[in-house]
């Protein structure tokens, strides 16, 4: 396994990532900042990892998020 100590996502997975975002944000604003229907419409993580998993440039959007607000 190579490591990637300067990699902040490493280690972590969609569903911590999408959970630290939802604790932190809300679905609601979380649908404001990234507007997905997955956030926007009945969300759950469930359906949300579904799409994001299929979706990069979503997931890519989730992962930026997620590094702006480390670092906020």
């Amino acid at each position: 396994m190579e490591l990637q100590p300067n990699n902040p996502l490493h280690g972590k997975t969609l569903q911590m990532i999408l959970e630290f975002l939802v604790e932190r944000y809300g679905w609601d604003d979380l649908g404001e900042i990234v507007p997905i229907n997955c956030f926007r419409y009945d969300p759950s993580i469930k359906s949300s990892l579904t799409f994001l998993r299929k979706t990069p440039w979503a997931r890519k959007k989730v992962e930026e998020l997620y590094l702006a607000s480390l670092r906020a």
